[in-house]
């Protein structure tokens, strides 16, 4: 019995000691290299990159060509004989896109990439490659290259020490990226189209909680008709933001956004019925900023029938006499815009109102538009 439960107990441990073994302790990476991530977001793109960065180390003048040699090279371990520079130390360096891209002007799919650089003494071409899962260069196939772009290296006016990537040169929608090391900067441009990545970021967010608001459907679709985008979906959003189950609301806001959808598909007619809509359901408030939108557009006529329109619904108040003001003078009829203003006057809820009354009393009796 007792040798039957040594052995057992020997079985036991035995089967521990793989597992005991496999264990592993955090350490610096090999070579004194640091560990390293930068992110930015261009537009609405997140862009990250994940490497490792070598330091110079007493090493000036000998990094370029020979440390990192000129072309493509065996690495001497793995199945590529002809590999470029893994753009870092270590582990391959890896690239991500949230979204699609351009690189120098090319089309890149948004996802994660390895980045590899085939350096040379002028020159260097600047390599996307689909296989992330590849430790360094040293199983690299350029049958799984999605992008190469070429590239201008520039010297640098004093030595980085150590490797890194920096975004530069940022506009709205692109940036410049450079790998920056000794007294060499490699840099790539990236550029994102801004209005399709702000659509599509509105794809994603209205299937999420954010889609339980019916605004959210409504500036979705109020953006693609600023930006004459879009339109025929921009159309649907704004349609379930005044019918969609549950959510649905017929509001000025939700009706005047469809209008301003059909104004941009060229729809003017079918446009003027969802806004007198939206004008019998406007506060106030609303009705007012519509109308002085209007003016400031230069369509005086539809301002004048507006302010109108908010004078009958909400009579001498402050706001609609304004109002009216505003429409007397767009008409070139001073008496009467003179005579509701000295009403609005008396009505004028603060100090800043009554300063700008003053200042257009002046103008209406010299016959000039305070528009």
């Amino acid at each position: 019995m007792k040798n039957k439960w040594m052995l057992c107990h020997t079985f036991f441990l035995l089967t521990l000691i793989p597992v005991i073994v496999s264990a592993q302790l955090t350490t610096l990476p090999s070579g004194g290299n640091k560990k390293a991530m930068v992110s930015e977001r261009v537009g609405l793109i997140d862009i990250t990159i994940t490497y490792s960065r070598p330091g110079v180390k007493g090493r000036e003048g000998k990094i370029w060509g020979e440390l990192v040699p000129y072309g493509l090279t065996d690495p001497g371990y793995g199945m590529s004989t002809a590999a470029p520079w893994r753009a870092g130390a270590n582990e391959a360096t890896k690239i991500s896109f949230s979204d699609d891209v351009k690189i120098e002007g090319k089309e890149l799919p948004k996802g994660e990439y390895a980045l590899f650089i085939d350096v040379q003494q002028a020159s260097a071409k600047v390599i996307f490659n689909r296989n992330t899962k590849a430790w360094g260069h040293y199983f690299y196939k350029t049958t799984e290259n999605v992008l190469e772009v070429d590239v201008k290296p520039e010297n640098l006016p004093t030595a980085k020490e150590w490797l890194s990537y920096e975004f530069m040169d940022q506009t709205e929608g692109s940036a410049v990226i450079a790998l920056l090391w000794e007294k060499k900067k490699i840099p790539f441009k990236v550029e994102v189209d801004v209005v399709q990545s702000q659509i599509n970021s509105f794809r994603r967010e209205l299937t999420s909680e954010i889609g339980f608001e019916s605004r959210m459907w409504a500036q979705a679709a109020q953006y693609c008709a600023d930006h004459k985008v879009n339109l025929e979906e921009a159309l649907q959003w704004a349609d379930y933001s005044l019918s969609g189950r549950y959510i649905g609301e017929k509001t000025f806001a939700n009706l005047s956004t469809k209008a301003n959808v059909l104004i941009a598909l060229n729809r003017s007619g079918d446009a003027d019925v969802v806004m007198k809509e939206a004008l019998d359901v406007a506060s106030e408030r609303e009705l007012h900023n519509y109308a002085r939108q209007l003016m400031i557009k230069g369509d005086k006529q539809k301002a004048i029938e507006a302010f109108t329109i908010n004078a009958k619904k909400h009579p001498n108040t402050f706001t609609t006499n304004m109002g009216m003001v505003r429409a007397y003078s767009a008409k070139g009829d001073y008496k009467n815009a003179l005579k509701t203003i000295k009403i609005a006057q008396a009505q004028a809820p603060d100090q800043l109102n009554k300063d700008q009354i003053t200042k257009m009393i002046p103008m209406l009796e010299a016959g000039k538009d305070i528009n």
